[in-house]
C-alpha cells in the first residue's frame, strides 16, 4: 500500500472549496485513496473521494494528513493529490 503524508496549506483548512476540489480529483482517480489526519489509526481513515468525508476530518491549516492508496499507480496518484492539498486554493 502506497502512502504520503502532506500539510493542508489552505488557510481555513481542508473545507468547502478546497475539500471540494481535492474530492474531485480523487473521484478521478481509478483507486481507492484514502484520508486520516496523522497518528489516527488506519483502518479510521476515511474515502478522500467524498466531500463529507473530507469536511468531517476537520484538518486546519497546517494539519498532516496520510493518504493512502493500494494499485497499479497509486504513487503517482497520491503524488498528485498532496500537491493539492498542499496548495493554499484561498490564496487563489
Amino acid at each position: 500500500m502506497a502512502e504520503r503524508k502532506a500539510a493542508v496549506a489552505s488557510r481555513v483548512g481542508l473545507h468547502a472549496r478546497p475539500a471540494s476540489i481535492f474530492a474531485e480529483a480523487a473521484g478521478e482517480i481509478p483507486l481507492e485513496v484514502t484520508i486520516a489526519l496523522e497518528g489516527e489509526p488506519a483502518e479510521e481513515a476515511m474515502d478522500a473521494s467524498s466531500i463529507l468525508s473530507l469536511m468531517s476530518l476537520g484538518a486546519s491549516h497546517g494539519d498532516v494528513v496520510v493518504l493512502r492508496a493500494e494499485g497499479d499507480g497509486a504513487e503517482d496518484a497520491l503524488e498528485t493529490l498532496a500537491k493539492i492539498i498542499e496548495t493554499d486554493h484561498d490564496a487563489e
